[in-house]
């Protein structure tokens, strides 16, 4: 129990520190924005606009982060039926959060354009997923349960391309919430604020189960609890850090909106196919896999119909 609370107080203050860090930045990015659109507003004016928008981005970071902090109070490793259900249910909501949440409000953005309101779509579609791919061949990395490792060759440890390989997919997830958020804080798109924590609240929850699956296993391995749980907690890093820097050009890429909506859908939806779904389909217990994929679907597109 000593172990157990020395390791959460030496972690804590620098999990805590970053989202002080991060928060801090959201608001400095959306009051230079909202300084340019409607000019000096109150202290308090600027922070019920921004508080929501900064809290909607780390959303899904502290989904990682809970998932992570398994390793202080589950001894074993997930058992393969459990990690088989989890990753389908992952697929779930990541398919149901491209076209709810992404491919859809893209076209309906590109309605001006008549019957060809669907090429954004189909062309950020196809980008995303080029751009998944290019980064799959351009980083190493190992995926769960597999003994190659993936991409070009080189001598990281085994921990830090599984870890790399969470980190690659969850690039297309930092990228959708940011791009939503991006949109909302400057105006004049048809997401609301409900729709785009609905996207925020389905990613954190398919990222519990992520956290935890990338945790758990390097525990099993060896790995004290703070370096299985500090490890789990980067893999998910880059998702609020994608989010901010996606924030900080949103007038930038307001014009290219559903371009990039589409693009974030394409790259969550390569994730889906090269990498999630075949593990979760491999070996026995492939029925579990395909149950979580059904519930995680229905679940990710019941908080967007309700929510959005």
């Amino acid at each position: 129990m000593r172990a157990k609370l020395f390791c959460v107080k030496k972690t804590a203050p620098g999990v805590v520190s970053l989202i002080f860090f991060v928060f801090r930045f959201g608001i400095v990015v959306g009051n230079r924005v909202k300084y340019r659109k409607k000019g000096i507003l109150t202290g308090i004016e600027r922070m019920n606009e921004v508080f929501p928008i900064a809290l909607g981005i780390l959303i899904p970071f502290i989904g990682t982060t809970l998932g992570a902090g398994c390793t202080f109070f589950v001894k074993n490793e997930i058992s393969p039926v459990v990690q088989k259900g989890l990753l389908g249910f992952a697929s779930g909501v990541m398919v149901a959060a491209s076209v709810w949440s992404l491919l859809i409000p893209a076209m309906e953005m590109s309605s001006g354009m008549g019957r060809l309101a669907f090429v954004p779509a189909v062309v950020g579609l196809a980008g995303g997923m080029l751009f998944l791919l290019l980064l799959d061949h351009l980083i190493p990395h190992l995926h769960m349960g597999s003994e190659e490792p993936e991409g070009p060759k080189s001598h990281l440890a085994r921990t830090t391309m599984l870890v790399l390989a969470v980190t690659l997919h969850n690039i297309p997830e930092g990228m959708a919430v940011g791009v939503v958020f991006a949109g909302i804080l400057i105006g004049g798109v048809s997401i609301s604020m409900a729709a785009a924590f609905a996207l925020s609240i389905g990613i954190a929850i398919q990222n519990f189960p992520e956290g935890a699956i990338i945790a758990l296993p390097l525990r099993s391995n060896g790995a004290s609890r703070t370096r299985a749980f500090s490890m789990g907690v980067l893999s998910g890093l880059v998702e609020p850090i994608g989010a901010f820097v996606t924030v900080l050009l949103a007038d930038v890429i307001v014009p290219v909106l559903p371009y990039l909506l589409s693009l974030a859908a394409g790259a969550m939806l390569y994730v889906v196919v090269e990498e999630l779904i075949p593990e979760s389909a491999a070996g026995e217990h492939s029925d579990m896999g395909t149950l979580g994929f059904a519930v995680g679907f229905m679940l990710m597109m019941v908080l967007d119909v309700a929510l959005g």
